[in-house]
């Protein structure tokens, strides 16, 4: 036996010594199979030696002893009259990308066909011979190309395109496509035996007289095409192997199936078989669970063998002939979810044929939002009219009836309740505001025209857990909205799609939705094994409400970063009280409103601090310009009117309050009246939300809760705004009472002992990144609010810069989008600040809190520059928690 061709079966492995690159990439691949002692097709390969430069006579009696040693394990004769095996010529390149034919069926000759047809019938045996064809004329036509015979070459390519369309396939397509397309029984015009006479003038004299002369021309011209070819460098092989057929006679079938289910991780095959069929196409499959007790065993345990091999889910396509089991094919899996593969992960750990370190760095941590939100099933979206595009706010899929404001949104969602109905809705806004966030929290998810990543809908979003899209296409006028040509009106239903790996849809109607289950998902144990690789860098989470608190804590929170006190007020019940407050007319009445909204505030913090009980929870107070608490429109004045009638009995008119909003207003708020300097304007704003704070805290002291609030200072520009504040200051007969003050007189009138508590500031303005040092002698933490910092450090707004940002990546003027992954003179802020900062204070607590949190590339950064935690929405913690783990790992193993 020439000693360049190797044989393989179930039983026989090619021995190592021989260089894997000199079977090819197919080669390869059969051999793995018979290294893992699968029920494989044997077969025979002319490695890279020998296939180039074929001399056939010098090998004809090897091939045809190796054929005969193929014979003998699937049970039929290669040319045989009656039983005929056939067999297929793989060309086994090094390279993962070729222009190589399938060449299927060579056996198929005069003496053979009768026989054949005789198993499968002569319509499929005459769509066999055609494929032969088919393979071999693409053959010939390379050779002729390669001859630069222009007329030979025309003729050849016609004649292949009439043949595809005859075998129904079109445009570019892989091997296996081609062979699944080409085998689509129909009625055939013609017998095999007349296809053979007709398509024989293409082919090398007595090409369709004898299976072993058909084997031997056929490899003798793939020989002759190599050496033609200047961009062959003798680096291809050819491999031969026998074809079964799944409606060769009784208890046969074909099918495939995945390793498990690619959706769920379940650990059960997912798949079809076809009873009679060569593959699926045309046909009606059964699920691969009823192929047969014999067969499920078999096919189970290889799809074991296959996952602990590879680590990862597999496709395996089969063929049972005459009740024999053959594997055809295994590879990777394309489109599978993060869940299955994280379901897999968790097993192969259980197992022990993985540590956990490996299971940690498997998953990339963006992948992790898939698993938090709802996906769409494919199979309920087809037909329906559709847009493609926009930016994706915050990843998920979301259905729902659309309104285009608040009020029209909650007022249907009330309606829908009271009646039954399906209550679920979408926002579709321009831009959304502060006075928005009570819709997108009863809504599904939110579709808007302005901003980005960064914008307000999508920040919130992320916030509740909602799903987030923004679409510069889109148009509202009236009670209509458009995308383009696909159009909808206020209370039609639409879909939202919005993955964070491709493109976001748009869809009229309503898809079916699959749901996410943390626990069943295997992300809750996933987040386990990660933190056991976190040591001193925490992952806080944005939490405004108890229920997010407790929802980020089951993800893995350690504790709360940030707390937006703002976003309390916009409650339906809140709000007016809030209003109330600002329309007062002098301290006496502003107090009386103020001394609600405490206890409403009370009970907020005592919920989040009770949920992360012995977990610092960081406080940020009023931050947000009061215009936006203001009326927005006739039905706001009007409940605003309706509520100062009945707390006060007091009549004021759509004039006053619209004098009111005026005078609230700022032309650049951002900058403005807002955050500390309301502060300044109205302590007692403050104060109550203090006296909140602490109420809470001793509240839960009493219930032997430990409750660890943070008091944050938003905006601050200098020291002595973060040291009037926390300390209070007397001057020229004014009294400004401080933090500490406030503490102290509730702590005396309760006779209890101190509370451990904090002050610190939100670091989002240059101004205080280098100021640091001095703002650290009156705050015990820094936390860098990104969102601001980005926007005051390169001048420009989050909800504004997608308008110009697509130009200014044209011409490459900005890398990425500064409001996702950190600008690199916001991060020098960053570092700057925490070194200056810690230059007075040497444990000064410094955490990240801006949407920036969860870019796991922003993680790292904060890890590297000193900082002791992030901060982000509850959905986002696990994926910032993995990014931790993963730098941990990297950092150990570096």
């Amino acid at each position: 036996m020439d000693n360049r061709i190797h044989f393989f079966s179930q039983i026989d492995v090619i021995p190592k010594k021989i260089e894997s690159e000199k079977l090819g990439i197919r080669g390869r691949q059969a051999n793995e199979f018979a290294e893992l002692g699968f029920p494989i097709l044997p077969g025979f390969i002319l490695d890279t030696d020998i296939a180039s430069g074929l001399k056939v006579a010098e090998v004809k009696k090897d091939i045809k002893s190796l054929l005969d040693k193929c014979a003998g394990i699937v049970g039929k004769k290669y040319g045989d009259a009656e039983n005929p095996m056939l067999v297929k010529v793989v060309i086994s390149s090094n390279l993962v990308v070729t222009n190589y034919p399938t060449l299927h069926n060579f056996g198929l000759a005069k003496t053979t066909i009768k026989g054949f047809a005789n198993w499968v019938g002569k319509d499929f045996a005459a769509h066999e011979v055609l494929f032969l064809v088919r393979g071999m004329l693409k053959i010939e036509e390379r050779i002729k190309e390669l001859e630069d015979n222009t007329k030979a070459l025309e003729e050849i390519t016609g004649v292949l395109r009439s043949l595809d369309d005859a075998l129904g396939i079109h445009g570019p397509s892989n091997e296996l496509a081609s062979e699944k397309k080409a085998k689509v029984v129909k009625v055939v015009p013609k017998s095999a035996e007349d296809y053979m006479e007709d398509y024989a003038k293409y082919f090398p004299k007595g090409f369709f007289d004898s299976a072993e002369e058909q084997l031997l021309l056929t490899l003798s011209e793939i020989s002759r095409m190599f050496q033609m070819d200047d961009q062959n460098d003798n680096d291809t092989a050819l491999m031969i192997a026998p074809m079964v057929y799944g409606n060769y006679g009784k208890d046969s079938c074909s099918g495939d199936f995945f390793s498990r289910n690619v959706v769920t991780g379940d650990n059960k095959l997912q798949g079809k078989f076809f009873r009679g069929k060569f593959n699926e196409i045309g046909a009606s499959g059964q699920d691969i669970s009823k192929v047969g007790d014999k067969h499920l065993k078999e096919l189970q345990k290889i799809a074991r063998i296959l996952e602990d091999k590879f680590k990862e889910i597999r496709q395996v396509r089969f063929t049972i002939e005459k009740d024999k089991l053959w594997l055809i094919e295994q590879r990777q899996v394309a489109q599978k979810s993060t869940q299955s593969d994280i379901r897999l992960l968790l097993d192969l750990a259980k197992r022990k044929v993985v540590n956990n370190a490996y299971v940690v760095k498997s998953i990339e941590p963006l992948r992790l939002n898939e698993i938090l939100h709802p996906i769409i099933d494919p199979d309920s979206v087809k037909g329906f009219k559709s847009w493609k595009g926009g930016i994706a706010g915050a990843p998920g899929a979301a259905i729902g009836r659309v309104y285009f404001t608040t009020d029209s949104l909650l007022e249907a969602k009330k309606l829908a309740i009271q009646k039954g109905e399906d209550s679920r809705c979408i926002l579709v806004a321009e831009s959304s505001f502060a006075e928005d966030v009570k819709a997108i929290e009863v809504s599904t998810g939110v579709l808007t025209a302005e901003g980005g990543y960064s914008a307000h809908a999508s920040v919130v979003a992320r916030q509740y857990g909602k799903v987030s899209l923004v679409a510069p296409d889109l148009k509202i006028k009236g009670k209509k909205a458009s995308l383009g040509s696909f159009a909808f009106s206020e209370g039609d239903y639409i879909t939202l799609q919005v993955p964070f790996y491709g493109e976001s849809m748009v869809y009229s109607g309503t898809a079916t939705l699959i749901e996410p289950d943390p626990e069943e998902s295997g992300l809750l144990d996933f987040i386990a094994i990660s933190k056991t690789f976190i040591k001193k860098f925490n992952v806080r989470c944005n939490a405004d409400t108890p229920r997010d608190a407790a929802l980020a804590l089951s993800f893995g929170a350690d504790g709360v970063g940030l707390c937006r006190t703002e976003h309390m007020f916009f409650k339906a019940e809140r709000i007016n009280v809030f209003r109330e407050m600002l329309l007062s007319t002098n301290p006496k009445e502003r107090q009386k409103a103020l001394d609600k909204l405490q206890v409403m505030q009370r009970e907020d913090f005592y919920g989040i601090m009770k949920a992360m009980a012995g977990k610092e929870v960081t406080i940020r107070l009023l931050d947000s310009p009061l215009h936006e608490f203001m009326p927005h429109n006739d039905d706001e004045t009007a409940g605003l009117i309706a509520h100062m009638q009945k707390s006060k009995k007091v009549k004021i008119s759509k004039a006053e309050i619209a004098a009111s909003v005026e005078a609230l207003h700022e032309f650049n708020p951002m900058l403005g009246h807002r955050g500390c300097r309301i502060a300044v304007s109205y302590p007692e704003i403050y104060a109550m939300q203090i006296r909140a704070i602490f109420e809470a805290a001793y509240k839960l002291r009493s219930e032997g809760v430990d409750a660890q609030p943070e008091i944050m200072v938003p905006i601050v520009m200098n020291a002595s705004e973060l040291k009037l504040i926390a300390y209070g200051k007397k001057i020229e007969g004014n009294n400004y009472v401080g933090i500490v003050d406030i503490e102290e007189e509730l702590r005396k009138s309760k006779k209890a002992k101190p509370v451990e508590y904090s002050i610190g500031t939100m670091i989002e303005l240059p101004a205080a990144a280098l100021g640091a040092g001095e703002i650290a002698k009156y705050g015990r933490f820094f936390s860098f609010g990104t969102n601001d910092l980005t926007q005051t450090t390169l001048g420009i707004s989050r909800d504004d810069f997608t308008a110009f940002m697509p130009d200014y990546t044209l011409f490459d003027l900005i890398v990425g989008n500064p409001f996702s992954t950190l600008d690199s003179r916001v991060k020098e802020l960053i570092a700057l600040a925490t070194e200056r900062g810690r230059l007075t204070r040497p444990d000064l607590v410094c955490g990240l809190c801006g949407e920036h949190g969860a870019n796991p590339a922003n993680v790292r950064f904060c890890m590297e520059a000193g900082l002791n935690y992030v901060s982000c929405s509850p959905y986002s913690v696990p994926i910032a928690l993995l990014a931790v783990a993963q730098a941990e790992l990297e950092k150990a193993g570096a």
